[in-house]
């Protein structure tokens, strides 16, 4: 559990830490605010294309080999990022530690279901879940002491030790019999392009409209293609089988709708912080930072409730919190006003992704198959990553075509409405539940 925690943490750190530094990362490289974002982007984007295939070659080769792979590849590119001169070296570094998130967030999931038995299955998820949080709620801290006394490329140094502690763990980590079956060459490279089109997509399109819509349709045809290849396959990369469970499909549009709320809002908050209200980074980190600890609080206690409450209300209600956090962050005065009423907001958001992430994930996990746990975690971590990636394209629009305060008003508005379409696709979910009772 050590090892699997870690990796989380890991992963999970280096994120947190990253978008608190991008401002000071885009002065130091002489980057502007629209180019620094694909600091951010570049590691969402490299996770999100190759993590359905890492679960698949999970499944092949094993949930442990696969696993161990990920964490070593993820420590390695870290020293890279610290030694980056520029922002294309950066960019590039960052791709490879997604290649290596990539195998950690799916098959930690999966390992999971081998560590605890079923009974126990359930507070184990919500452990992950508070480790995760709390390794949020440090980042900002940890990155605003880190810049504070040296330079940003110390914030990715950071995960060198904690790399080499996991690496250790993994010793112990439960072993799966490996299915040995084939990986779909076809289908990888399918999936690989479909999610990388649709990111060059986004980029695209403001400065030059005609190459953004060759490359959605490049995006949509792959997608076409790789349903179509993927349909009939008892165990597909893409878990088709799975997304034909209401329950779960319900749980992954949710997912993905609050997860680009999230990262909405915490890129927009960190560029308002320093830009609109003139905090400095060390400041910004502690600002930002009453968002992951109250989700840090949440994850405990939503585990609680979900034995009491149904999944799906406890999940709507969590949306519900998140999107009036933001939407109260959103409608405050830009100019001239104190940061002191974004921590209550924030807080109030993050207790509310809190309450949402732990119950959506059990049901997530458990309506698969335990011979599908990699599909369940790739799928889990797809959701996540493709939310992530919204938010940060969605931001990196916004700052392209507009002012820096506007940008931030709009993208925590846009934040707020995505976190309700999360909450009615709960909602949703309880009701079908309902019908079939």
């Amino acid at each position: 559990m050590a090892a699997i925690l870690g990796a989380g943490i890991l992963v999970v750190l280096d994120g947190s830490i990253a978008n608190v530094a991008l401002p000071a990362m885009a002065a130091s490289l002489h980057a502007a605010p629209a180019d620094a974002v694909w600091i951010t982007t570049a590691y969402q984007l490299a996770v999100v294309m190759f993590l359905l295939p890492a679960s698949a070659l999970g499944d092949s080769l094993g949930y442990r080999r696969v696993f161990v792979g990920g964490v070593a590849l993820f420590t390695a590119a870290s020293l890279l990022c610290a030694l980056a001169p520029t922002l294309p070296l950066l960019v590039a570094a960052r791709c490879l530690q997604g290649l290596g998130a990539a195998a950690v967030m799916p098959l930690g999931l999966a390992l999971l279901r081998f560590t605890y038995p079923r009974a126990m299955l359930a507070r184990a998820i919500s452990w992950n879940a508070l480790a995760v949080a709390g390794a949020t709620a440090t980042g900002p801290a940890l990155g605003a002491f880190v810049l504070s006394v040296a330079g940003w490329p110390w914030l990715f140094a950071a995960n060198l030790p904690i790399g080499a502690l996991v690496l250790a763990a993994c010793r112990w980590l439960p072993r799966p019999e490996p299915s040995g079956k084939r990986i779909d060459g076809g289908s990888v490279a399918l999936n690989a392009t479909l999610f990388a089109s649709f990111v060059l997509a986004s980029d695209r399109l403001a400065p030059h409209p005609w190459q953004g819509i060759a490359l959605y349709a490049l995006s949509l045809a792959c997608a076409v293609s790789l349903v179509r290849r993927e349909r009939r396959k008892a165990a597909p990369l893409v878990p088709l089988d799975l997304l034909r469970v209401p329950s779960f499909r319900a749980s992954i549009v949710a997912s993905v709708c609050c997860f680009t709320a999230q990262m909405a809002g915490f890129v927009a908050l960190s560029f308002y912080l320093q830009h609109v209200l003139g905090q400095g980074p060390a400041a910004t980190g502690l600002w930002m930072t009453p968002w992951p600890v109250a989700v840090m609080l949440a994850a405990p206690l939503s585990a609680r409730l979900a034995q009491k409450v149904p999944t799906a209300l406890l999940c709507a209600a969590g949306a519900a919190c998140l999107a009036a956090g933001l939407g109260l962050c959103a409608m405050w005065p830009l100019h001239g006003g104190s940061a002191l009423p974004l921590s209550a907001f924030t807080s109030l958001a993050g207790f509310g992704f809190g309450l949402f992430q732990t119950p959506n994930n059990q049901n997530m996990l458990l309506a698969a198959p335990r011979e599908r746990s990699g599909a369940a975690g790739g799928a889990q971590g797809t959701a996540r990553l493709t939310g992530l990636t919204l938010g940060s394209l969605l931001m990196s629009l916004l700052f392209g075509a507009m002012a820096t305060p506007a940008a931030v008003r709009c993208g925590l508005a846009i934040a707020a409405a995505a976190a309700i379409a999360g909450s009615v696709a709960s909602l949703l979910r309880h009701r079908d539940g309902a019908a079939q009772a």
